[in-house]
This record gives C-alpha cells, sequence and structure tokens, in this order.
C-alpha cells in the first residue's frame, strides 16, 4: 500500500485503530484495511471514519472509538491578548447542557441592566462572563447614573482586579473612553465623487482617546492593557497597590519570600526568566537562584521560574544560572552555551529603578548534587503503564455494549 495512502486517510486509519491491541485481530484488520482502503481517498472524514469503524466492529467491538470522547475533550482556550484593543479571544467545547445554562444565563444578565446602558446585547453578554468569573450575580450597569433603576452598580469584575503601581502613577488618571462600547459609528457615505482610496480607507476613530505610554499599563504576563480599559477597571472599584522597592533591605530568615518581597519580585520579572519562556509571574514559583540556605532570600537571589524550568534546573544538574543586583540571570546550557534574560519589567518600565544590594559571592560547592534526584517528583506510572490505563479505560466504554452484542438469542 506504500504510496497509495495519503497522509489524511493514514491518520484517521491510525487514529480510529488505536485501540486495537490483540495480535489476532490487528492482523484480520490490517488485511481487510489494505484490501479496501485504497478505494477510501474521496470520502469525507465522517465517512471514513464510519467505514474503518465497520472492521473495527467486525474484530475487535471492545475497540470502538466512541463519541464519548468528544465529551472527553471538554476544554477552554483563551489565547493571546490584543494589546492594541485590550481583548482576548475565548473558544472551546462544553457538554450541550451546561453551554444551554451558560447562554441563557449570560441572556439574563445581559437584559438587567437599565436601558441607557451604552452596551450592545453582544458586548453585555461578553462582560456578563467576566462577571460570572468574578463570583457576580448580575452585571454591572454602565450607564453611571446614581439613580440607576437596575440597582445593579457593583461592578464584581474590577473587585477582582489589584492594579500594582510600579513606577509612575500617572496612567491612573486615564479617563474612560465612551467608544469602547456601542455599535459601530457609521460609515461615511459613498457619492459618484468618491475616489477608490477615500472609499477603501477606513473610518478615523471619533474623538481618539489621549496617547499613554504603553509601558505603564501591563498584566502579570506582560500584556499592554489599553488606558481607557484600566480607567474603567479603576472607576469600578479595582484594588490599587503600590510596589514597594526593598532597598538595602537584609535578606529574610527564612526560605519563602514575604508577600511584599514576593510582589517585588514578581513585578520585575513579569514572566519566567528561562531563556525563551513567557508564562505569567503568576502562575511561576519563586526560585532561589544560588540554593537555599547558602543562597539568601533577598531579591538580588530571588526570580520566578514556570514549575518546568523550575524542576529542570533543580534536579538536571547540566543548567546553571547567576543573578546580578538588577535583577539579569545568566543561564549557561548542558553545552556550554550561554543565555542572558532581563526582567520583563526593563522593557515596559525603564525609568523603573529595580537593582538591588549586591551579595556576596555565594558558593554552592557544599550542596550534594548527587542527591537532588531524591527529591525529584515521580510519576504515579511508568509511560507504558500510562498508556496502557488510557487504552483500558476507553475500551470499557464499550463494556454495556460488548454485553448487549454477546446476549444469547432471545429464542
Amino acid at each position: 500500500m506504500a504510496g497509495h495512502l495519503g497522509a489524511r486517510l493514514f491518520s484517521i486509519i491510525a487514529w480510529r485503530t488505536y485501540l486495537v491491541r490483540d495480535p489476532h485481530a490487528l492482523s484480520l484488520l490490517d488485511a481487510a484495511l489494505a484490501e479496501h482502503a485504497g478505494a477510501w481517498g474521496p470520502l469525507s472524514a465522517p465517512k471514513l471514519e464510519k467505514a474503518i469503524d465497520s472492521w473495527i466492529d467486525r474484530y475487535d467491538p471492545g475497540a470502538l472509538r466512541r463519541s464519548r470522547i468528544s465529551a472527553r475533550t471538554r476544554d477552554l482556550c483563551i489565547g493571546d491578548p490584543d494589546e492594541d484593543a485590550g481583548t482576548a479571544a475565548l473558544w472551546g467545547r462544553l457538554y450541550a447542557t451546561d453551554a444551554a445554562m451558560l447562554d441563557r444565563r449570560l441572556t439574563e444578565m445581559a437584559h438587567g441592566v437599565c436601558e441607557d446602558d451604552p452596551r450592545t446585547l453582544a458586548q453585555r453578554r461578553a462582560d456578563a462572563l467576566g462577571a460570572l468569573a468574578a463570583g457576580a450575580d448580575h452585571l454591572a450597569c454602565g450607564c453611571g447614573k446614581p439613580d440607576c433603576p437596575s440597582g445593579a452598580g457593583n461592578d464584581e469584575r474590577a473587585a477582582g482586579v489589584v492594579i500594582h503601581v510600579v513606577a509612575d502613577a500617572s496612567a491612573l488618571d486615564a479617563q474612560p473612553d465612551p467608544h469602547l462600547s456601542g455599535d459601530e459609528p457609521p460609515s461615511r457615505p459613498l457619492t459618484p465623487e468618491t475616489t477608490l482610496f477615500e472609499a477603501l480607507t477606513p473610518d478615523p476613530e471619533p474623538d481618539p482617546p489621549a496617547t499613554h505610554a504603553p509601558a505603564e499599563l501591563i498584566t502579570t504576563g506582560g500584556g499592554v492593557v489599553p488606558a481607557p480599559l484600566l480607567a474603567e477597571l479603576i472607576r469600578g472599584g479595582a484594588t490599587i497597590s503600590q510596589v514597594r522597592h526593598p532597598g538595602d533591605l537584609a535578606a529574610e530568615p527564612h526560605y519563602r519570600p514575604s508577600a511584599k518581597l514576593a510582589e517585588f519580585v514578581r513585578m520585575r520579572d513579569l514572566t519566567c526568566r528561562f531563556p525563551g519562556c513567557d508564562v505569567p509571574a503568576e502562575f511561576c514559583d519563586i526560585d532561589h537562584s544560588a540554593p537555599w540556605p547558602l543562597g539568601p532570600t533577598h531579591p538580588s537571589n530571588l526570580k520566578c521560574a514556570c514549575r518546568k524550568h523550575h524542576l529542570l534546573k533543580t534536579f538536571w544538574t547540566g543548567w546553571r544560572d547567576v543573578q546580578l543586583p538588577d535583577g539579569t540571570v545568566i543561564w549557561t546550557a548542558p553545552n556550554g552555551h550561554t543565555y542572558t534574560t532581563h526582567p520583563g519589567s526593563r522593557i515596559f518600565f525603564p525609568t523603573w529603578h529595580t537593582t538591588t544590594a549586591e551579595l556576596p559571592q555565594t558558593s554552592t560547592a557544599a550542596v550534594n548534587v548527587d542527591a537532588r534526584g531524591l527529591m525529584m517528583p515521580r510519576r504515579r506510572r511508568t509511560r507504558a503503564a500510562e498508556l496502557a490505563h488510557r487504552i483500558n479505560a476507553e475500551r470499557a466504554l464499550n463494556d454495556a455494549y460488548m454485553a448487549e452484542r454477546n446476549k444469547p438469542p432471545s429464542f
């Protein structure tokens, strides 16, 4: 069959027969597919799956991949933020019942505001999802009136946001943009005198908002937040926290940094400090560059590292790192190559002075390198056992079907 089956058909065959493990069934199935698959090229994907499943059902019905596989792919994904609009894409898969309840709930919340709310229904539904994420049972009205008849004035979305001020607080004075909500402005009318260039040129935004330095408004993952959106959050009651520079304070006497020290390190780094990693600082561990207790709990010896790269550095002894007082980290790979990473705040807040005290050089020679692996998190099963467990669990979904199929005839 070499050269006669396309990649699409081969991929579907491999996927649909993945649960077949009996050697005799595999040989019968292989012979049947080799005989018939050459004529399946023009079929659509659903028809291909049905054709392949008909042979699997004949030789190993317990290996059928049921529609339940779709239910096990339930997930919600959030895309990278759009730095110009302050929005992000959302997509995923839910149970149909959950999706229906969510759809109905979003619509109910969207209709719970007064008629003077400037947002469209679609915009209110999107904002209602954010309100649900913040634990709210209603959507705050956007009319801005103190005597709003809907009584939905408190914005729970903003109450769940903490704004960390690190350098320049002028961005906090930005004003909300009234054109962030509502319908698109009407297009310019086209006349016989309109040139092609004029017709294709986008209409200018009404009352363009004042520009603000984007470095003043970012998320902990390094995404830019537009000033008008920040103003909306502040107006809604977001918490404002001033990040204090630790100055020349002495090292803390314990392994875990205090909340204030951890806040400074996360705001300084913004993301994982391993080369090429963009995991937001809020999801990272605070790692001692020189291992504690030989290395102190001090900002000049602390950095953000996602769990993957924290484990890589801690338990795979080929990686080494050296941290400088300004937060710069110099990584040395097992092959001897070096990579230098700088704190994310250096890009966004060039005027923010993050340099802390210079520490005496720490010798890590006393660290028992050979014993590191003893503390390495271990798998509950081997990879082979995990694969067998997943296959058996999915085959078990066919138990009811097999029991019904194997019943003796009623006569």
